[in-house]
């Protein structure tokens, strides 16, 4: 029980005594905040959010806007890999994909429907840059100034993120992200765009989505664009750069931008969960959310790589210099969360202090194998990062599901599955929010059904459905379920 009115500890720092000094030898002992977050109260049916609550929803460009070779854009790797044969479900790619790129006015109705105050979208960049660096092509920010008047028209704010993955096809040709210089093409890319934007009003930006997938699965696994199976030590140097590029993105938007202009990044972190509440696994789960992220979250927020994460690779550890790492660390005024489902973690007396358990065969799940149902981790996830490195503010920069959405008899789509797992989700992040994170907003993934990377058009993660036969849009039960939070603020 968190119940604000118990007013008591279920456990005393004294208990934790023994947790603690054996962290402390690691240079890890935990502070006080999440376990006094313990009594901080266990939200209630209806008790709202505060007061000024962000509520959105978010897409990215390759899965919407179509449109892929209007007004001088660029070649990306999602262009190249999602023409491979074989790559994509079905053969399917984002050449039309939703035709965001004519559909944005009535879509920006659906959201002004829905009631969001905000909206989080991607920039092409090779929309912009159509060689990845160069002459910028004005025609392509066009397009965007058009969609942030339009937003802003409808009391919307727009939220920008940078690089949602689709690198310039002639950067890749040049290594991507195995080539240093690419991370200062994506500084480059990021203060042309941030003072063009700022110019019109934009005032949030996030300079990448996703890091980890992008290495993960575009560099070592081969399911993403680029479709690479690189070793340990140049998977390690692709890590660093980066995130490198990160951190020059965050000093060029601060050099480009109006005043008043917050930066950040939206990562997906391993969503280190405590098995059970128990004092050790609480310990062990922090320990895992800063070990696990040491590539990304930890050394963007910490300006370090752990001990540990170093030791593990050895000889494949990435070069790098301080001045790097320092450039990485510059300060950000945002964190963006992307969380789907939790990694449970639990105590172990192995020299890592934690386990990582595998989920089940029964494990429930959505759509997509990968998104498994725990609804928890959108508590403990900002609990541990607000813990380890007191971010100024986070928002939850995606958060969302897969289901096999149609049409009944009726044409209604009667996403109940979707139901479910969103207002689990944002139960427990209004649990977060209670506690005293500074949980500042939630961005619904997706608006839209859409082109999802390698599965194609197969499964859908839209609050709006869509055919992707005739494009027609049709709003489903999470829409109007997601209109009721946002009008009530509460869950």
């Amino acid at each position: 029980m968190w119940e604000r009115k118990a007013m008591k500890r279920l456990w005393s720092r004294r208990d934790l005594s023994k947790v603690i000094v054996g962290a402390a030898a690691a240079g890890m002992a935990p502070t006080c905040s999440w376990a006094e977050s313990r009594t901080a109260g266990n939200p209630g049916h209806g008790v709202p959010f505060p007061p000024g609550f962000v509520w959105g929803t978010a897409t990215s460009a390759y899965q919407v806007e179509g449109a892929v070779n209007e007004d001088g854009r660029g070649v990306s790797i999602w262009d190249t890999f999602a023409h491979t044969a074989g790559k994509i479900r079905g053969d399917a790619t984002g050449d039309v994909a939703d035709d965001f790129y004519h559909r944005y006015i009535n879509d920006i109705g659906l959201m002004a429907e829905l009631g969001v105050g905000a909206f989080r979208f991607s920039i092409a960049w090779p929309r912009v840059f159509p060689l990845g660096s160069g002459a910028a092509n004005p025609k392509g920010l066009d397009f965007y100034k058009r969609m942030i008047a339009e937003l802003q028209r409808r009391g919307i704010v727009p939220y920008v993120t940078l690089y949602h993955w689709d690198l310039p096809q002639p950067l890749q040709d040049r290594g991507g992200w195995e080539n240093r210089d690419t991370a200062y093409r994506l500084a480059d890319y990021a203060g042309y765009v941030s003072r063009e934007l700022g110019a019109a009003g934009v005032r949030h930006f996030f300079t990448t989505n996703e890091i980890r997938s992008v290495i993960t699965s575009g560099y070592e696994r081969g399911r993403d664009a680029p479709g690479l199976r690189l070793g340990p030590k140049r998977l390690a140097q692709a890590r660093h750069y980066a995130v490198l590029g990160h951190g020059l993105s965050v000093q060029a938007i601060r050099a480009h931008s109006p005043a008043g202009t917050l930066v950040g990044l939206a990562e997906n972190p391993t969503a280190s969960t405590p098995v059970t509440e128990t004092e050790r696994d609480i310990v062990a789960a922090r320990m895992a959310m800063r070990e696990e992220n040491a590539a990304y979250l930890t050394v963007i927020l910490e300006g370090r790589y752990t001990p540990r994460y170093l030791q593990e690779l050895g000889s494949d550890a990435p070069q790098f210099t301080d001045v790097e790492l320092n450039i990485i660390h510059s300060a950000v005024d945002l964190v963006g969360l992307n969380i789907y489902g939790p990694q449970y973690v639990r105590a172990s007396d192995a020299a890592t202090g934690y386990e990582a358990l595998p989920y089940p065969a029964n494990f429930p799940h959505m759509q997509s194998e990968w998104l498994a149902i725990g609804p928890e981790c959108l508590r403990w996830t900002p609990l541990l990062v607000n813990d380890l490195w007191k971010p100024k503010t986070i928002f939850i920069t995606e958060n969302g599901c897969s289901s096999d959405d149609q049409p009944n008899q009726s044409g209604e789509i009667l996403d109940l599955a979707r139901c479910m797992y969103l207002r689990n989700c944002i139960s427990q992040v209004q649990r977060a929010v209670a506690a005293g994170v500074p949980v500042k907003g939630y961005f619904l993934w997706s608006l839209l059904d859409n082109f999802e990377w390698p599965s194609g058009f197969s499964e859908r993660f839209g609050i709006v459905h869509v055919d992707f036969k005739d494009l027609r849009r049709r709003p489903k039960l999470s829409f109007s379920l997601y209109r009721s939070i946002i009008a009530k603020n509460a869950i």
